[in-house]
């Protein structure tokens, strides 16, 4: 497998002479930007080593960043329309064994991830505008829908939809799974209801195995959510964002807020979890996201994380070409469904 050395950082441009850009930008960002072409001592962005980074962008909007892994995950639409999928294989199962059931519905899934794009989360808050409306209260313009109790089921009903009987003594031995529908075909539940064998799992697995799992050699539906994962950790470790960070942390200390050292600590170091859409809130998130922009938290640390997240999809190529081959498979499934 080809492991690429990693992109030099592209010009920032011709439209204007680089003195002047160099002007326009506070210290402590142009330094980083330096740090991003050579802080690598292995030169090349070895998986020993500090990746190269490509562009780095000055304080850019979430929604224009853009990761490698983003092809191998889906949009809150796309995550909304599957789940409605995996309702409806569940809904199937029931009735098999005579039992209704009520498919439970998302509203306003297709713009739920809203302007600020999938990452809007993933360096805090960075949005002036929300920050100045509803400091750190993600769920500010969003809604609460209500969702109504659900009606007890019966014990049978139980049965079919867990594959367990309720009221389980702790510790006794649980009835058998089945990691995918290939394999479930094989286990017998020992559960038995309206005559039929119940399946592994009960119907709540089925319904996940069916669409996700098919196969033994199907794809973990979170491998590449735990590769997003793994590259932000070493995102985290890597000096041109422990440079940034440190950057941060003196903007903020300048603003009146001490010890931090990065934003997701923030709400709870700051006691806002009680009201984190507040006045102190409000206050604190609009001190964060300046400083985020004067040091360009956002534009330098998205850089580092997309080129871990690049070294990771070519170590990892062969599982995400087939994951990826699956996962179209599934949304040929769900059109057939819903």
């Amino acid at each position: 497998m080809n492991r690429s050395s990693g992109i030099r950082p592209r010009p920032l441009g011709r439209t204007a002479p680089r003195t002047a850009l160099r002007a326009a930008l506070p210290a402590a960002v142009l330094l980083v930007l330096v740090l991003a072409g050579c802080s690598d001592p292995d030169g090349g962005g070895s998986a020993q080593g500090e990746p190269k980074l490509g562009e780095v962008a000055v304080a850019p909007a979430t929604a224009s960043i853009s990761l490698p892994l983003d092809a191998y995950t889906d949009t809150d639409a796309e995550t909304a329309r599957m789940g409605q999928v995996q309702q409806r294989l569940l809904s199937r199962c029931m009735a098999r064994y005579g039992f209704p059931y009520e498919e439970v519905r998302t509203s306003g899934a297709a713009g739920a991830q809203g302007p600020e794009g999938r990452h809007r989360a993933l360096f805090g808050a960075v949005d002036a505008e929300f920050a100045a409306a509803h400091g750190y209260d993600t769920t500010a313009g969003k809604g609460r829908p209500v969702k109504p109790p659900a009606k007890p089921l019966s014990e049978s009903a139980t049965l079919v939809m867990h594959g367990e009987r309720p009221g389980g003594q702790q510790g006794a031995e649980q009835p058998p799974d089945a990691a995918s529908e290939e394999e479930a075909a094989q286990v017998d539940s020992g559960i038995d209801v309206a005559g039929q064998k119940v399946p592994p799992g009960g119907c709540i697995r089925e319904a996940y195995r069916k669409l996700y799992a098919p196969t033994k050699g199907s794809v973990d539906l979170l491998f590449p959510f735990g590769l997003a994962s793994e590259a932000h950790e070493r995102s985290k470790g890597d000096s041109r964002v422990v440079a940034v960070l440190g950057n941060w942390s003196a903007c903020m200390e300048k603003s009146g807020y001490t010890g931090l050292k990065d934003p997701y600590e923030v709400v709870q170091k700051l006691g806002l979890e009680a009201d984190p859409g507040g006045p102190k809130a409000v206050v604190a998130a609009k001190a964060d996201v300046a400083c985020k922009r004067e040091v360009n938290l956002v534009g330098i640390w998205a850089a580092v994380e997309k080129a871990y997240q690049q070294r990771l999809v070519e170590e990892q190529a062969e599982t995400l070409a087939l994951y990826k081959k699956q996962r179209e498979a599934r949304y040929k499934l769900a059109a057939g469904i819903i």
